[in-house]
């Protein structure tokens, strides 16, 4: 009886694994690259299952950039919209992306030259709304496959046990998409494991790219990334070139760009390096008209980390924050749509303010908990962080009330 009934048991909890298998469809990416062309050919295969379908997709596709498009199923073109519904045993859809993009000055943020490109996943598979079986999740993988003379790449992503494949996924979505930036080529890249954290940093050979330094520096300040924000991702991507890219630095899902002769640290003690780190930890988002939130916290922490680190002493952070505040005086609101320069200095400034005013009221308690309970929540608003502050202080912020009045 002891037995069929320990027997009973097993099955019951092995039911859910099995269910949960069933439950997924696969998704294999396979990006090549041609450089003559200036070109990414992409695929997207998918694999469906009985309790696993998708029966619609639609990305964003302008043609502009998206060509050649042909796969199995059914497809249809609508401005720039792509609908793709595929095959119910699965298929393949197929296209080509046009990779150099330049900025208004000239400088590129992505490019594919004779011996290497730098580009987003996010673009090459464009975000897509799906239509699948309710409750269905996909099982990812991305596959890179190089021309002769292009011997390594590197992406956000984890290599699968194969060591062929990278593992994609994507906790806050059913559909995963190899978001996040890809370098390939003839390229060096140099990794490290800090804290749990795979860090590699990367760029094509010949580049005055400073990757030990980059990764001496995320060394020296992971533990404290760690102790202020709770998780960081299981692998950081830091990659690089020098002109004619862009020269600045854009994050993006576990990784970022960094132009290659940029400064770790600036005259005025800040870092484009921990800044982008910071957004690519924290993944804090303001809301509409709101970007001073994310670029505020961005660049605060970008400072404190390093002055955590012992990477700036507290005398040279004090005349930093003091820096910030003059740079800032002359703001007169944080709210807009765009937030750089004055504006994010003055939201610097003002986080600086609300950290001590925690401190004050909280023992033990620091502006760490405020951003670990805004962190992954999507946009955040004014009123989201009030309400954070209050529940860590106890009582509404005089800071954010002088700073951000009603």
């Amino acid at each position: 009886m002891r037995i069929g009934s320990l027997w009973l048991s097993c099955l019951l909890l092995l039911a859910p694994a099995a269910q949960a298998k069933t439950s997924e469809y696969d998704v294999t990416y396979t990006i090549g690259f041609e450089p003559a062309q200036g070109e990414a050919i992409v695929s997207i295969a998918i694999e469906q299952r009985e309790q696993a379908r998708v029966s619609r997709l639609v990305f964003d596709m302008p043609e502009a950039r998206y060509s050649a498009i042909e796969g199995d199923g059914k497809i249809s073109r609508t401005g720039g919209k792509l609908a793709w519904e595929p095959p119910t045993k699965g298929g393949e859809l197929r296209y080509r992306y046009r990779i150099d993009h330049s900025r208004s000055n000239g400088a590129f943020d992505a490019r594919i030259a004779k011996d290497f490109a730098i580009v987003r996943g996010d673009d090459l598979v464009p975000s897509a709304s799906v239509k699948a079986t309710k409750g269905a999740d996909s099982r990812a993988r991305l596959r890179l496959e190089l021309p002769p003379g292009w011997p390594h790449a590197d992406t956000p992503w984890k290599l699968a046990k194969d060591g062929k494949s990278y593992v994609v996924v994507n906790a806050e979505r059913s559909f995963d998409r190899p978001t996040g930036w890809i370098i390939a080529g003839d390229i060096g890249v140099r990794r490290d494991v800090v804290e749990g954290m795979e860090i590699a940093v990367g760029a094509p050979k010949g580049e005055p790219m400073p990757r030990m330094q980059i990764l001496s520096m995320l060394t020296a300040t992971a533990p404290a990334m760690r102790e202020a924000f709770g998780t960081l991702p299981p692998k950081l991507l830091i990659v690089g070139a020098g002109d004619p890219m862009w020269r600045g630095g854009l994050s993006g899902p576990r990784s970022l760009w960094m132009h290659a002769e940029r400064p770790l640290i600036s005259e005025n003690g800040s870092s484009t390096l921990m800044h982008e780190t910071v957004h690519v930890v924290t993944r804090i988002r303001g809301a509409k008209g709101e970007d001073w939130i994310a670029e505020g916290f961005a660049e605060y922490y970008g400072i404190e980390l390093m002055r955590r680190a012992g990477l700036l002493s507290e005398a040279r952070f004090d005349k930093t924050i003091g820096w910030m505040r003059k740079h800032g005086r002359k703001v007169k609101t944080l709210r807009a749509d765009s937030s750089a320069g004055p504006r994010t200095a003055r939201a610097v400034a003002m986080l600086s303010d609300l950290d001590a005013e925690i401190r004050q009221h909280a023992p033990n308690r620091s502006l760490d908990d405020v951003a670990r309970a805004l962190m992954g929540r999507g946009r955040v608003s004014s009123e989201d962080l009030r309400t954070e502050v209050q529940a860590v202080i106890g009582a509404p912020s005089k800071v954010l009330q002088s700073a951000l009045p009603d």
